[in-house]
């Protein structure tokens, strides 16, 4: 997976890196193959904009936005908002399984 974090008018410190790449390596979990994420931190007027674009093999790509006041809760805020997004799309992938419109007119002939 490529990940790639840039920042506009802002420096992140080590600790916040840290923090941004366990975060994607918790990602994983879900079982999505995530070819690419590209992360983009940015100062406002107010605050601070993160957005998160997710590129995901053989589906739509994710994009969160989110702004806040302090970096570290808007990253958080971000981080929630894409694990929930990689959690109901891998729910939707693995329990929409239902039988094909082939396989229900199979059914009925016979």
């Amino acid at each position: 997976m490529n990940v790639k974090i840039r920042t506009k008018d802002i420096t992140l410190n080590d600790h916040t890196k840290a923090h941004i790449d366990s975060a994607i390596e918790q990602f994983k979990k879900y079982g999505m193959d995530v070819t690419t994420t590209n992360v983009m931190i940015s100062k406002e007027k107010k605050g601070v904009s993160v957005e998160f674009d997710m590129h995901i093999a053989h589906n739509n790509p994710i994009v969160i936005s989110q702004s806040d006041d302090d970096l570290n809760a808007a990253i958080d805020l971000a981080i929630d908002r894409a694990t929930k997004a990689l959690r109901r799309l891998h729910d939707k992938v693995t329990s929409h399984r239902g039988s094909g419109l082939k396989e229900v007119e199979l059914a009925e002939e016979e």
